[in-house]
């Protein structure tokens, strides 16, 4: 994952799916209300990624929630970034701590959680949680609203 220190250099451009997470190009902008603790959430419902022994494709609700220090990422660049995976083989594991470990690198935010809700490989869905520390005191953190599968939509 490349990372842009200079400001956004996808939007406004026509910009093809990136081949994978390695090739795909995040970006960051300053946060206007940095010293506010304010939480944001990102839900890719529709994420996929490729299983690396079978090669089928798995599909994911993935939900995104931070607290921004003195940066925010860009939403287009997220979405090339997420999308990224689609051709890219990996178990659900790698693929959920890699996007909040990539994220946390980036923005180097005041705190991350990532919940990939993964929809049943083998007949048992696979959820995969992940933060980068303790939750700021006094912020206000709702459910990532995604329920125990059972059949999820």
């Amino acid at each position: 994952m490349a990372k842009s220190n200079t400001g956004p250099s996808l939007l406004g451009q026509h910009v093809a799916l990136p081949a994978s997470p390695d090739e795909a190009e995040l970006d960051r902008v300053p946060n206007p209300h940095d010293g506010t603790g304010y939480l944001v959430r990102f839900t890719a419902p529709e994420f996929t990624s490729l299983c690396p022994v079978t090669g089928q494709p798995d599909f994911a609700h993935i939900v995104i929630d931070y607290v921004p220090g003195k940066w925010l990422v860009e939403s287009k660049s997220l979405k090339l970034y997420l999308g990224s995976f689609r051709n890219h083989g990996a178990f659900h594991e790698d693929c959920t701590v890699r996007i909040g470990k990539d994220l946390v690198a980036l923005l180097k935010p005041k705190w991350l959680r990532i919940g990939g809700y993964w929809y049943p490989r083998g007949g048992m869905p696979i959820d995969v949680f992940w933060q980068s520390g303790k939750i700021p005191a006094g912020l206000w953190v709702p459910d990532q609203g995604v329920p125990t599968y059972r059949g999820r939509g």
